[in-house]
């Protein structure tokens, strides 16, 4: 016998409707990090392209869907978007949004330690430490949204129809 269960229902809990406690305390969360954002000084473009490419690297198509509509709004081109899963290979992104995008992934996948010391000693000749410690913030809370979208699988539905 298999032992995995499948939801048979293809229903999941929503656990920021389920928990609605925990979930404002995430909130509350994403409130301080926006603070410390606007406090290091770090613009809006930089923070969604790192709650971008931390939901692509986990594959969470709710976040995708509200932080897309957010970097556009901010200004971002969908030129950049489009390549942004192969920021590494272009010349579109600043050095502090390649060091920011590194951060990010590294944060993402925290037992890649060499990873980690790449990523942070590029960070360390562009960003300074708060704006080091805002990028790790913004990317620790988007993994955590990411983590709730995914688990409850939050649909994205089609605004046209």
């Amino acid at each position: 016998m298999n032992d995995v269960t499948v939801v048979q229902d293809g229903r999941r809990v929503y656990l920021d409707k389920q928990s609605p406690t925990a979930y404002r305390a995430l909130l509350a969360t994403a409130d301080a990090v926006r603070a410390t954002v606007a406090e290091a000084g770090l613009d809006r473009v930089l923070v969604e392209l790192v709650n971008l490419r931390v939901s692509q690297i986990n594959g969470c198509a709710s976040c995708l869907d509200v932080h897309t509509r957010a970097a556009l709004r901010a200004g971002e081109t969908t030129r950049r978007l489009g390549v942004l899963p192969a920021w590494r290979d272009t010349e579109l992104f600043t050095p502090r949004e390649r060091a920011a995008l590194a951060l990010a992934e590294a944060t993402s996948d925290p037992a890649d330690s060499l990873a980690q010391e790449r990523a942070y000693g590029a960070a360390r000749v562009v960003l300074n430490d708060d704006e080091i410690s805002a990028v790790i913030w913004v990317a620790i809370t988007i993994n955590a949204f990411n983590r709730v979208s995914i688990l409850s699988r939050h649909p994205v539905r089609d605004v046209r129809a």
